[in-house]
């Protein structure tokens, strides 16, 4: 039996199907009647499950929240977690986000590798074992999930519906098999202003980020009629030597202005590989020289314990464990106004350490400062040991069909692993490849593509063996 024969036959097809679900824009949208997280991912959802009847599996929606494609029989389940929302694409492309194209060998488009294309791969690894004829001792259940994006309130939900998993893979991460994934806290720093004066800069309002998982490529400040037009100018002109950012200014008649401040977008779990737009604008104000009125007072604390910094170390929480590594932070949204400020962080902690080890120094380092803190989304780590059976069987497939002797990794990213229980992320990013999670520009190599559909379809035979 050459499974790999089996979808290289499908090669077209492959590429064809990742480019339709590619192009629909499932970013999580209004709720409407049947349609828990808006009609974008409502449409990524039936074309998944009509893709799947097509290919002969077995369907069942849940009420929108999810479905399940499955073929097989046995006792046993083989979970295969995916999800089929993205976060928003941006500006800035090279090429339209949602029209897929192939260039030099590269299939661009949001989705592409996170996580369309890996699930359209796994799909045609499951058809290979179906058209292949050979008996499988265990059911293989691929799980669409809707908002990984936003909540996993679509995963909780279908869960609560239908049995979970014995075991399972996620094809949403890296290759050779993750092993283990550092805990994830969300937190809204805020401060009420009660309508104070801002005298000292007039700062109208900043806003910027879309996502807390997103490093902030966009940040705009707006100030109604600063004191010194001529200064605000000469410093913004200084400061542009020292930030990797861009900077676009607009000043009216009246004295007013809007900076506007353009960094690079990438997945909060590796926030170096990005630029944050909204740690520009702190560091500039801060430079320029600000009051101590409340909202000048949120500006400089967000600058001072936050900034430009994706260690933790002005909160107290520079961390690190044998296992994952180093505690990482991204600064991904912020809205202030003359009433009231809120920054919202995403932290990435060593698995090592527990939620209460995390907040009790954050709630130490902001004492004082009449900020509040308030958690706002929370997954414990993922630890599951590299002799553990599921991680050697896995980790030998990938050696086989790669050539390498490669070695069991823990990632900053948050996958559904966590969501059922003996599940690992197994790609779908291969070593070496540049991160294009979360940024503009967003590709996978089409022979990656068709690997991984190869890869999957050999570890869902010998997983259900």
């Amino acid at each position: 039996m050459d499974l790999n024969s089996l979808v290289e036959g499908y090669r077209e097809d492959i590429i064809n199907s990742t480019k339709e679900i590619i192009a629909i824009p499932s970013v999580q949208g209004e709720p409407l009647a049947g349609k828990p997280f808006g009609e974008g991912v409502a449409e990524a959802l039936d074309y998944a499950c009509n893709l799947a009847r097509n290919l002969g599996f077995h369907v069942v929606d849940v009420d929108g929240y999810g479905a399940h494609a499955e073929i097989g029989e046995g006792d046993e389940t083989l979970g295969i977690l995916v999800h089929l929302d993205v976060v928003p694409a941006g500006e800035g492309w090279t090429y339209e986000p949602y029209s897929p194209q192939i260039h030099d060998g590269k299939l661009y488009g949001r989705g592409a590798i996170d996580d369309k294309g890996p699930t359209i791969a796994a799909m045609y690894a499951m058809k290979a074992l179906l058209d292949s004829g050979v008996k499988l001792n265990k059911k293989v259940r691929m799980i669409f999930g809707t908002d990984e994006e936003s909540g996993w309130e679509g995963m909780e939900y279908y869960l609560s519906k239908q049995p979970m998993p014995q075991f399972g893979i996620v094809p949403d991460g890296n290759y050779p098999v993750i092993h283990a994934e550092k805990g994830i806290l969300t937190l809204a720093f805020k401060k009420e202003f009660n309508g104070a004066e801002h005298i000292a800069s007039n700062i109208e309002g900043i806003k910027g980020g879309t996502r807390p998982n997103m490093v902030p490529d966009e940040c705009l400040c707006v100030f109604s009629s600063p004191r010194d037009g001529d200064k605000v100018l000469t410093y913004l002109n200084t400061f542009r030597e020292y930030t990797k950012c861009n900077i676009e200014a607009d000043f009216n008649e009246a004295g007013g202005a809007v900076l506007r401040f353009m960094g690079k977008s990438a997945h909060a779990s590796t926030p170096k590989k990005g630029v944050n737009a909204i740690a520009g604008t702190l560091g500039f104000l801060c430079s320029l020289g600000i009051g101590n009125s409340p909202m000048e007072q949120f500006i400089t604390f967000l600058n001072d314990r936050i900034g430009p910094d994706f260690d933790g170390d002005g909160l107290g929480i520079k961390l690190e464990d044998n296992v994952s590594g180093k505690l990482t932070l991204n600064l991904g949204k912020i809205d202030i106004d003359k009433e009231r400020g809120e920054a919202v962080i995403n932290i990435r902690y060593p698995v090592e350490y527990k939620l209460d080890d995390i907040m009790n120094r954050i709630y130490k380092a902001i004492e004082g400062t009449d900020v509040e803190v308030e958690i706002q989304g929370h997954s414990a780590p993922l630890y599951v040991p590299e002799d553990h059976p599921l991680v050697q069987k896995l980790l030998k497939i990938y050696n086989e069909q790669t050539g390498q002797e490669a070695k069991p990794i823990a990632i900053g990213g948050g996958t559904y692993a966590r969501a059922t229980e003996n599940t690992v992320a197994f790609g779908a990013q291969f070593p070496g490849r540049p991160e294009m999670a979360h940024q503009k520009d967003e590709y996978i190599e089409v022979e990656d593509l068709i690997l991984n559909a190869k890869i999957y379809a050999n570890a869902i035979y010998e997983l259900t063996r």
